[in-house]
């Protein structure tokens, strides 16, 4: 009886050991084909790839037809971008073992991670004449991948099909599938497509987990809750349905119900920063801080260097007035990642919260360089101005913003507040038109602008003279 791993496992060391004494000695020590082939697994386990290759190359001077040691050496090589000798020991390999699978495998691939990409279909499609029905699925996955790397999506849709129609439950075709059906704008056309295959196996969870994500891109929520709920009952473990159920009930700011889902992916998934970062937003916006702060800070604990968890941190202190604490948190956020106009709209409002007025605007304007349709951003930003006294120059920031998005009533009544408050009367009077035209209801946001009654009446007569 073969000995278990566990077992076997010194063994392995004690091979590991004798090769690295041998090569510090400049020895020639014996050491049989296994042996050599286990050594190799434990240096590309470490993600060793220098010795790895030492090894292949002492192996494949004792043994060298062994298929084994040469895809591996292939391999690495590959790895090391050293494409054409990788090519070369394939072709080699190819001699002794004519059309066997791992090496036109292997093949393939190299041409891929190239860039030769025609070159990748040709060895795959000599493939599929050697292997059986039931196995070509992954093949053909492997050709919608080069399709796909070489930008031609519609062969790739093509070929992903072809590999779901032999094995409904390759995961990666179904997602590769989603991905190149989003880019080439057939998300809506796609939906017949994905109904076919559950009517064709209904109780496929990956059939309808997928029909979901199909939703959720289209922004149909609804019809994503009810694909990823029949995906877990059909698996009553998926953890990804739990979770882009949970995704879909926050878009739908049903935040109990996605506060549930995220628990019940954390039951059946191993905890990871990520999740734990939603499963605090849940808390969040439910108002329950303490809870979200928990949860942000187990990410943390999971990934010191997952920025959102810095991020979600430095908003939950913000709601406890720990202004110094959260500026830290949200700084370490943007020291992580600086592309996100969310940290620096924080990272303005706590600087303006402890006195730094200045650093505060230039957040604000780090944060409208990122996303210049954000709304909050420009709101904002203008209003630290208005509070400083500066009408002209929070006009001004509204009208900026304006250029990116025209049609926003709150800017237009926000401009209003603050031309009035200018003394500029005539053009408040324009803004405030174009605002009630854009939207009539939203004009109740005037009046936190003007705390004294009597000026609140006058307001609301002017726009009722408006409305009639």
């Amino acid at each position: 009886m073969q000995p278990e791993y566990e077992e076997r496992q010194p063994d392995w060391r004690d091979s590991v050991q004798r090769f690295e004494v041998m090569l510090k000695n400049h020895e020639r020590q014996f050491f049989d084909l296994d042996t050599y082939e286990q050594i190799v697994e434990h240096y590309i386990g470490e993600g060793n790839w220098e010795r790895a290759l030492q090894a292949c190359e002492f192996g494949l001077e004792h043994f060298p037809y062994s298929l084994e040691l040469m895809l591996d050496k292939a391999h690495l090589f590959a790895q090391n971008q050293r494409y054409d000798e990788s090519l070369d020991l394939l072709e080699r390999a190819s001699l002794f073992h004519p059309h066997d699978l791992d090496v036109l495998f292997m093949q393939g691939g190299v041409y891929n991670m190239m860039g030769e990409y025609e070159q990748s279909v040709e060895v795959y499609e000599t493939m599929l004449q050697f292997i059986e029905e039931d196995e070509k699925d992954d093949i053909l996955f492997q050709i919608g991948q080069a399709y796909q790397n070489a930008g031609k999506y519609e062969e790739a849709i093509k070929y992903y099909k072809n590999s779901l129609e032999l094995n409904l439950n390759n995961e990666n075709a179904l997602y590769e599938l989603a991905f190149c059906l989003e880019i080439m704008g057939q998300l809506e056309s796609s939906i017949d497509y994905y109904n076919e295959l559950i009517d064709r196996e209904p109780y496929s969870h990956n059939a309808w987990y997928n029909l979901g994500i199909v939703y959720s891109k289209l922004g149909r929520y609804e019809e994503a809750l009810n694909a990823y709920d029949y995906a877990s009952v059909i698996k009553d473990d998926f953890s990804s349905a739990y979770f882009n159920m949970a995704n879909a009930y926050m878009n739908l700011e049903r935040y109990k119900e996605a506060n549930e889902c995220y628990l019940l992916t954390l039951q059946h998934e191993t905890p990871t920063a990520d999740l734990y970062c939603h499963l605090g937003a849940s808390y969040e916006k439910l108002k329950d801080f303490g809870k979200a702060l928990e949860y942000y800070r187990e990410s943390l604990k999971l990934d010191k260097e997952w920025d959102e968890g810095w991020y979600g941190v430095a908003v939950c202190l913000a709601v406890e007035e720990k202004w110094v604490e959260a500026l830290n948190c949200i700084r370490k956020a943007i020291k992580l990642n600086e592309h996100v106009a969310d940290y620096w709209l924080v990272l303005g409002e706590l600087e303006y919260k402890i006195g730094n007025v200045f650093s505060s605007i230039e957040a604000f304007e780090k944060a409208a360089d990122l996303e210049p349709d954000y709304e909050e951003v420009w709101l904002k930003w203008s209003l630290v101005l208005f509070d400083q006294g500066q009408f002209d120059k929070a006009y001004e920031v509204i009208q900026e913003g304006l250029d990116d998005i025209p049609d926003n009533a709150s800017m237009y009544y926000r401009a209003t507040a603050y031309l009035l408050h200018a003394g500029e009367y005539k053009e408040a009077l324009i803004h405030l038109e174009i605002a009630l035209a854009l939207n009539y209801e939203a004009h109740e946001q005037l009046y936190d602008f003007f705390p004294d009654l009597e000026k609140q009446k006058a307001l609301f007569k002017l726009i009722e003279q408006y409305r009639k």
